[in-house]
Formats: structure tokens, sequence, C-alpha cells
């Protein structure tokens, strides 16, 4: 009878089909050589067992393969034991190549799904995953990265997010963002003295967990979180405006909210004369959207002496009309004033945060129906995500101005940089993490 199962070590004896099975009668081809308990060869028959292994899906339909396992009895140890079933892994009752394909497409479908095509139990697939992710978390490790990014994703609740800035990659996402979780997740990074900077918005167990697990490291409040706060002060006076305002104009206002979020240097001439209505018959709002745009202006300083000094003029320009509405913005900088200004000589950012904010909106959408651990796992480990670093670049043919004193001076130059090449010389060393992007992309296309 022709193999059905293409498993070289098994014999198919019958193939019975019915609407969603199939059920298929094998034995082993080779009989085992030694006793597992004493090693030794001598040893008879004692009997056999019918075992029931699951395998891969045959045609669309589920496939049981029933195998007439020998039973044997040691006449040196006086112990019985049974036939080893090669390619079946024992702890699952099923094939390893069904138990390699359910860990790969764990991470991109149900555990329900999985478990009607398979004819498991949701619990089975729900192990072989947590025992493939663990196996992932054992054996990939991403490149710890010299400019770090602590943030927060929203899946299901507030988690912490790690991300390498410099490749705009995800690293790590942690089960929550509260400090024990995130000092012991830096305690255990590997290289971890290689870190420089780390980004971060103005959560108070992030700064306090980096400066006591990477004293060296220069914390960087991510510009966008700050300026951020000045949109939310305009937008305070913004609604407060439009209490006194009569049902048609509140629904202009309301309409023309992202314009007044916008820079006015990226003013199109109508948004232009839009806004200006606003100012002119509304200078409490006027003197909100100067503010803001002021704010956004200490940005643009060139250094952080100029910062400082544009800092101090921004204040005088709060006046009483519109105080509370900046009140968080002041607070929040005067108290994070060393680390905002840490921006202005060393200008690290998240820059992958529109990015990410994309990826939270998707991830949202998707969060609906998975558990935090299988979220997770999707966008940390799925096929074609990850950012490799590569160690040697493209072989180019020498320079005819080079001579050959030259090359071997760039080679040896070349060789001793460890940031380009290692002594295997193997082509990709690392993983930088989950590129941001292409995970947008993923899970747009619904491949994720």
């Amino acid at each position: 009878m022709p193999n059905i199962l293409n498993l070289n070590a098994y014999q198919v004896l019958e193939v019975k089909e019915n609407e969603h099975d199939y059920h298929i009668q094998a034995k082993t081809v080779l009989n085992p050589t030694h006793c597992p308990h004493c090693q030794s060869s001598d040893f008879v028959g004692f009997g056999r067992k019918e075992q029931l292994v699951r395998d891969l899906p045959i045609h669309g339909k589920r496939v049981g393969i029933y195998v007439d396992t020998k039973r044997f009895k040691c006449k040196s140890c006086e112990r019985t034991f049974l036939e080893r079933l090669p390619d079946v892994d024992e702890k699952r009752q099923m094939t390893s190549r069904l138990l390699a394909w359910m860990g790969k497409k764990s991470i991109k479908n149900t555990f329900v799904s999985i478990a009607e095509e398979i004819g498991v139990t949701e619990n089975t697939v729900k192990a072989v995953f947590n025992d493939y992710i663990n196996e992932l978390e054992r054996t990939v490790r991403f490149e710890t990265p010299q400019w770090m990014g602590i943030d927060e994703i929203y899946l299901i609740k507030p988690r912490g997010v790690i991300t390498n800035i410099q490749n705009r990659t995800v690293v790590e996402i942690l089960h929550n963002r509260n400090k024990e979780t995130i000092s012991k997740y830096l305690n255990g990074l590997h290289n971890k003295e290689s870190i420089k900077y780390v980004a971060m918005d103005m959560w108070r167990p992030y700064k306090d967990a980096v400066e006591e697990i990477l004293p060296n490291a220069m914390i960087v409040i991510d510009k966008f979180h700050v300026v951020k706060m000045a949109n939310e002060a305009l937008e305070k006076v913004r609604k407060s405006v439009r209490l006194e305002l009569d049902t048609k104009q509140r629904r202009y206002l309301k309409s023309d909210r992202l314009i007044l979020l916008k820079r006015r240097k990226e003013l199109s001439e109508k948004e232009e004369f839009l806004i200006s209505g606003w100012l002119n018959n509304y200078p409490q709002l006027a003197l909100a959207y100067i503010a803001k745009e002021a704010f956004y202006e200490i940005y643009e300083a060139e250094n952080l002496i100029e910062a400082n000094r544009r800092y101090g003029e921004w204040l005088t320009m709060i006046k009483p009309e519109i105080a509370p509405a900046f009140s968080d913005l002041i607070k929040a900088f005067e108290n994070w004033q060393p680390y905002i200004l840490n921006y202005f000589t060393h200008r690290i950012t998240n820059a992958y945060t529109e990015s990410l904010n994309s990826l939270i909106r998707v991830m949202d959408r998707l969060g609906r129906g998975y558990s935090f651990e299988a979220l997770r796992a999707k966008i940390l480990f799925s096929e074609g995500v990850h950012k490799d670093k590569l160690k040697r670049p493209k072989f180019e043919k020498r320079s005819k101005q080079m001579g050959n004193t030259m090359c071997r001076m760039a080679l040896a130059s070349d060789y001793a940089n460890e940031d380009f090449y290692d002594s295997s010389e193997k082509q990709v060393i690392g993983n930088y993490g989950a590129d941001i992007s292409i995970l947008i992309k993923k899970i747009l296309n619904d491949e994720l």
C-alpha cells in the first residue's frame, strides 16, 4: 500500500476515509535493538498496544494514525517497555512535524481554529503554543539597543514596550509597565552597559528603573510627549470657548479642531483664513494658539542655552486667561526639566512614534479575542517581521586608484571594526527586533 503519510519509519497497513477524517492503520518498520532501561539486547515480545497519533491534515481532513505498537520484556532486568515511535513527540502523542506546524500556526491563527482543524482540544493547542514560545524565548535573542525607547502600548491594558530607536523595532513587550517589571527586564539584558540613551515619556516608574539599573545611561524625555501637552492645553481652551457659542458656531469650531492643532507654517491659504477668523473673534483662543506655537518653537532651538531662554520667554506669554489650561504643561516641564533639556544636547527621540501609534490602533482592533501572550508572540515572533543585522557589505571591486598597500590597510581597518565584522565572518549575526512598519503592513493585510 502507498505510504500516504510520507514517513519512512512507518508502513501503512490500511486507510479509511470519511467526510472529515483519515484513519490510518500503521506499524513501525524497524524493531528496537536494546532495552531502554538496561541497554540489554536480550528481550522478547510481550504483547501489543494500539496508540493514536495525530498528524498533519491531508486534503483538508484531520489525520489520526493508529500505530500497532509492540511491547517487549527484557530478560536481563525483567522490565517491560513499548517500542519508541519515530518522528513522534511522546509528550503530546502527535508527530514532530505536526507539533512544529502547530507552533508556527498558533502565532497567526486562533487556538479554536487550529483545534478544529487538527481534531484536538483548545487547551492542547495552548500548551503547544506555550512550549513553542518558550523555545523561541530561549533561542531568539534581540540585540540590546544602544538607543532604547521605553513606551507603552495598549494590549487589553497598558503594557510596557521596549524599542530600538535607531532601527525602529520592537524588542520586548512587558506584561505591565510597573517599576518592578521594567527593572527586572533591564537587569536581565545582555550587555546592558552598552545602552547610552533612553527616551521615554514622563512616567516616573520608567525613570526610577533606568536610574537604578542603568546609572550611566542618559534619560531623554521624548519631545513628542511634551509638545503633545501644548496641544492638549489648546484643546481645553477651545472646548471652553465652544461652550459660549451657538449650535452652528459650535459645529464649525468642532470641525476646525484639527486645523488649530496643525503648525501655522503648515497651513494652506484656506486653513489660514479659517483660523484667522477664530483667532480674531475669540482673544482667549488666540492667546492659547500663539502659546502652543511658541512652545513648539522651543524645540527648534539650536542648543540648550537658547532652549532655556525660549522657555523663559514662553512663560511670560501665559496670561491669566489661559494659565489654568497650560498649568499641567508648566508643572511637567519644571518637574522634568533636566531630562527634557537633555534633548538639546543629545537629540534622541522616539522617531517611530507615529508608526507606533498606528500599531497601537491596529493592535486594538486585532486584540479582541486574543490573550496578551498570543498578541505579544504575534508582534515579536511572526515570520518575516525581524530586522537582521548585516555584518558584511556587498562585495565591491577595488578602486583603480587604490594600491595594494592601501587595500591591505582598508581591509585591516574594516576587520578591526567590530560594528561591521566578526571573527566568524557570518553575514547575519544579530536580530534588532520586530520592524514596526512591517508589522503594520502585515496586520492591515491580514497576514498576522
